[in-house]
């Protein structure tokens, strides 16, 4: 099964490759080789590899800098993805578009399902919600998305590699304790995207890590298993504190918390809970 994968610089993208299994022929492209925002070299892409899947792995992710950049965040995240969806269509192959809690408004007191209404809250979100509807319109019943959040991994920067930083930097440090999500790792969401393709699936669908933490709970861990690794070579008081105490550009959901039931069904797999992939993670990095 050949697969062109797109973001291949970023954590997802690298994972990807990492546990890409035996019988996929993996080709993998960078924004340096394929600028998704045009239309014209995303088409000559697809025609020159002959995909049987594309993995859309790129996105414009710097939630705070889109507030200040929404034409970027939209060519990548929105107007990328409908490149993609149309050269998917046109070269008759499958497209796996990955996406984001961020397109919901994190109001609910419960996870999200697949099919509840979108409402995000800032310019990060609502790209990535027009690049969804873009693939859906295009693609029809043969549109696949997977929505993800918190992603991590020992590859690029992320909130554990800052707080690592932070913990060895303070004696303490402030954490939001008002938010909540799960974590997870990306090289268990790459084996589990593997599985979605192999399992032939269509619509959208939720993948995390098991189980629920705010930031704060996130941060506690990272402290203590950062610890137990080595990585971390003093005590650094964890102090939880409120949104308010704590303002960004763009606003972030309350509740990130996804559903991924019917994922876990449609696999046969349960997956991993979020401290056990952060302890992976972290061993990865003390082996460096």
């Amino acid at each position: 099964m050949k697969v062109l994968l797109t973001g291949a610089g970023g954590q997802l993208g690298w994972e990807l490759q990492r546990w890409a299994p035996p019988s996929v022929a993996l080709t993998a492209v960078t924004r340096t080789d394929l600028d998704i925002g045009d239309a014209a070299q995303v088409m000559a892409c697809v025609e020159r590899y002959q995909p049987d899947w594309i993995i859309n792995a790129a996105a414009y992710t710097a939630v705070d800098k889109a507030e200040a950049e929404p034409a970027l965040a939209h060519r990548v995240n929105a107007a990328g993805a409908e490149h993609l969806a149309a050269a998917a269509r046109a070269q008759d192959c499958r497209l796996l578009h990955i996406s984001t809690d961020f397109v919901f408004d994190g109001a609910a007191g419960t996870p999200r399902q697949p099919d509840d209404p979108v409402n995000p809250l800032g310019v990060y979100g609502e790209s990535k919600q027009q690049g969804e509807r873009a693939v859906q319109r295009l693609l029809g019943s043969q549109a696949l998305i997977v929505r993800t959040a918190w992603v991590y991994s020992s590859h690029g920067d992320n909130f554990v590699k800052t707080m690592l930083r932070l913990m060895n930097e303070r004696d303490s440090l402030g954490v939001v304790d008002d938010q909540l999500g799960t974590p997870t790792w990306a090289a268990e969401l790459a084996k589990v995207l593997f599985r979605v393709i192999d399992n032939d699936l269509r619509g959208v669908w939720h993948w995390t890590d098991a189980g629920v933490a705010s930031w704060y709970d996130f941060a506690v861990a990272i402290h203590q298993l950062g610890r137990e690794q080595g990585l971390i070579g003093r005590d650094c008081q964890i102090r939880p504190i409120s949104t308010e105490a704590y303002p960004l550009p763009a606003p972030r959901p309350a509740n990130a918390v996804l559903d991924k039931q019917g994922l876990r069904e449609a696999i046969g797999y349960d997956g991993l809970h979020w401290r056990e992939g952060l302890k992976h993670m972290l061993e990865e990095l003390s082996d460096v």
